[in-house]
C-alpha cells in the first residue's frame, strides 16, 4: 500500500532531493524499513540504535503526530501521508 512521506531539506540529499517519496508499510515501523531499502541512512537519521524515534524528530500522520497515537506501531492504509518533521529547538528571543 503506497503511503506519501514528505521529506525536510536536511534528508533530501539521501532522496536525491526529492521533497516527497512513496513507501510502503503496515506500520510506521515497516515503512521506515522500506524507506532504508530505497534510500540507505535514512533510518540512522531519524531512529535511535534501538529503534526508537529520535527525541528531535517528529513523524506525523496525516497532521497527527504518532506519538500520540500507536507511535511506530500506528497502523498505515492507502493514501496516507507521512511527514517528517525535525524538531526545532533552542535560540532566545529578547536582548
Amino acid at each position: 500500500m503506497p503511503v506519501k512521506v514528505r521529506i525536510p531539506t536536511p534528508l533530501r540529499k539521501l532522496t536525491n532531493g526529492s521533497d516527497e517519496v512513496a513507501a510502503d508499510g503496515a506500520n510506521i515501523a515497516d515503512l521506515i524499513a522500506n524507506l532504508e531499502k530505497s534510500y540507505p541512512g535514512l533510518r540512522e537519521r531519524i531512529c535511535e540504535p534501538d529503534g526508537k524515534l529520535r527525541r528531535f524528530v517528529n513523524l506525523y500522520l496525516n497532521d497527527e503526530d504518532i506519538r500520540f497515537k500507536k507511535n511506530l506501531e500506528t497502523e498505515l492504509k492507502d493514501n496516507d501521508e507521512v511527514s517528517i518533521i525535525p524538531a526545532i529547538a533552542g535560540g532566545r528571543f529578547g536582548l
